[in-house]
């Protein structure tokens, strides 16, 4: 299986309301970085969720953020609102950890 398969298998795997890192898939898909995460959803992503995969800070991907925000709503993922729209998600409470949680 290639690094981007295993990468879309675990965003696939996160579950409504919960997110992961980009570090976090990264330490357990075998060469990969947080940047080859995300680059493995910007280019082949469009059809897993790409909205559970936020930054160590809790941001969704640079751009995405109304869109990102628009699934967290609907999914009650918890988020910390700074308001004039600046949110992150609450990782404390909505994280989904790889090792523990699903695959690899």
């Amino acid at each position: 299986m290639s690094t981007t398969e295993q990468v879309l298998a675990i965003v696939e795997s996160v579950p409504p309301g919960r997110v992961t890192t980009y570090g976090s898939i990264a330490d357990v898909v075998e060469g990969a970085s947080a940047r080859s995460v995300g680059h493995a959803l910007r280019t082949d992503g469009h059809g897993v969720p790409w909205w559970r995969v936020v930054t160590a800070g809790g941001r969704p991907a640079p751009g995405a953020e109304a869109a990102a925000h628009e699934r967290y709503l609907e999914e009650g993922t918890p988020l910390i609102a700074f308001g004039d729209g600046v949110y992150t998600v609450d990782l404390a409470a909505a994280t989904w950890h790889v090792e523990a949680d699903g695959p690899p």
